[in-house]
């Protein structure tokens, strides 16, 4: 049999099964936290996609009511009353301020925008232009958003064609690295 004073005295510390169960708590806090943002950037995503589908509906609509581009419409001041001016009606949608003044003066978007200085915004906060653009070696009429993370662009073009910044019908100014850096220009041609 021990001392009583040799009984009493224990060594005071975690053990390893305390030690593991901390360990495992704080392993799905992170796990939660880190899927949380991804669940996040996944929403913006969609909401980009969403934006850049919604915009190709409003100018197929507007052309098929006006027979004309917005932005490029010749006509606009009178098609859409209280537009700031006309575009040159050559089918290339050069006057990409005008564009979402046309859209939004003919009902086909929402906002309130000049013809001069205002433009749109997407989820994640870069310009959105509806302009005939050089991206990616391939020039033509599209929804252009500027600015986004690489990731972000991988996943519209994924999502919309083929998953590469150089071919199909989006394209981007870059490679996609997936290390954070930011694509100067994405766009969706229609």
């Amino acid at each position: 049999m021990l001392p009583s004073t040799a009984r009493s005295h224990r060594q005071a510390g975690f053990t390893l099964v305390e030690i593991a169960i901390v360990l495992v708590i704080i392993g799905l806090l992170l796990g939660g936290v880190l899927k949380g943002q991804s669940l996040i950037d996944n929403a913006k995503v969609k909401n980009v996609i969403q934006q850049s589908t919604s915009l190709q509906a409003a100018v197929n609509a507007y052309q098929d009511k006006f027979r004309a581009l917005p932005g490029d419409d010749a006509q606009a001041t009178s098609h859409v009353p209280g537009a700031s001016g006309n575009g040159n009606g050559d089918g290339q949608i050069a006057e990409y301020q005008l564009a979402p003044q046309h859209l939004a003066l003919g009902g086909f978007i929402t906002g309130s925008f000049n013809g001069t200085t205002d433009f749109m915004t997407s989820a994640q906060g870069g310009a959105v232009y509806i302009y005939n653009d050089v991206v990616g070696n391939r020039g033509g009429n599209g929804i252009r958003l500027d600015n986004l993370p690489d990731t972000f662009s991988e996943q519209l073009d994924a999502k919309l064609d083929d998953g590469k910044p150089d071919s199909g019908g989006v394209r981007a100014t870059g490679p996609y690295t997936n290390n954070g850096t930011i694509v100067v220009r994405t766009a969706v041609f229609f």
